[in-house]
């Protein structure tokens, strides 16, 4: 038997391949390990706007940058009037890339160590949160008698109940939805693909039934729990409904359509589909959940960014000024 083995060896790297891959600059090495697509691109866009600024003739010369040049830049998107959370965001980006170095002996130290960074608004967060009424509107909104309508509403109410970012919603299968200890949860990849269970509200599982039976999944007499669980309704591209949502059609098609529909972005500036993520959190805080269980459901690594939808302190209609009578 055992010489039938077969022993499979990996391909090796030409010493042409080999070489490159060991000139590759830790910027760069940097800038590949981080996972999360928008703030790998942020990073690079910030990264890159600093050595404008500095008139660095590539990335090998920030090995000669000092505390001074992080600070005139700090002023000169003071003078542009950048809000606090992009600056910080900014001074965050170069730090972490220079910790980065540090950790390669690429440079001595880190230049943004010590660099003050302005304040922002730590009491609540800037994504506004919908009333109870207004959320009521939005899920009445798509037609209860199209596919499209009901898969709206599906998808309305999953956002709505879970607080679950509208990437997490578009990577849903069927086989996500699963029984544990006699609960239906799903099975949500967040962010760094770290799992998180949460537990589907009973709405929600009777909306997504319905769409699942309206739209025939799978398309056959095996029913398809390893494809998309929420698809297009048509495809006029490609022809083919076997595909996840695209996240920007989640919010211009889905939430921004029914938003504008109801008058709800008129009344509510800034409205986006974050808002229902901040609208599920805001309303699970002001009914009494626990902060520590929400940071969990929102699959936030520090409580201190739960903490920014807690409102209970600061809700309108607490206000003295419906107290106060002529």
């Amino acid at each position: 038997m055992a010489g039938n083995l077969i022993t499979t060896v990996p391909p090796s790297l030409t010493p042409d391949q080999y070489r490159d891959l060991a000139d590759v600059p830790p910027e760069l090495e940097w800038l590949a390990n981080i996972t999360n697509l928008k703030t790998r691109r942020a990073y690079k866009v910030d990264v890159a706007e600093f050595i404008a600024f500095t008139g660095l003739p590539d990335h090998t010369g920030l090995r000669t940058v000092a505390r001074a040049h992080v600070i005139a830049w700090r002023k000169d998107m003071d003078a542009r009037s950048l809000s606090p959370s992009s600056i910080r965001r900014k001074l965050s980006a170069l730090s972490s890339l220079f910790d980065y170095l540090c950790e390669r002996n690429a440079v001595a130290g880190n230049p943004v160590d010590g660099v003050k960074r302005p304040v922002t608004n730590n009491n609540e967060g800037s994504t506004p949160a919908l009333g109870d009424d207004q959320a009521r509107r939005l899920l009445e909104a798509p037609p209860p008698d199209t596919l499209k309508g009901v898969r709206d509403r599906a998808i309305l109410a999953t956002l709505l109940y879970h607080g679950i970012r509208r990437e997490e919603l578009c990577r849903l299968r069927p086989r996500d939805m699963q029984s544990r200890q006699g609960v239906m949860q799903f099975v949500i990849r967040g962010k760094r693909d770290k799992i998180r269970y949460i537990s589907i509200h009973p709405l929600v599982l009777r909306l997504i039934s319905e769409y699942l039976e309206m739209g025939k999944h799978g398309g056959g007499l095996e029913f398809d729990i390893d494809g998309p669980l929420f698809r297009p309704v048509k495809n006029n591209r490609t022809g083919t409904l076997n595909r996840h949502l695209d996240p920007g059609s989640v919010y211009r098609n889905i939430v921004m359509k029914y938003a504008r529909a109801t008058g709800i972005s008129a009344e509510a500036i800034g409205v986006c589909v974050h808002s229902l993520r901040a609208t599920a959190a805001t309303n699970a805080l002001s009914n009494e959940a626990d902060i520590g269980k929400v940071q969990e459901w929102l699959g936030h690594a520090n409580v201190s960014t739960t903490r920014l939808y807690d409102r209970r302190k600061t809700r309108p209609e607490d206000s003295p000024t419906f107290h106060v009578k002529y």
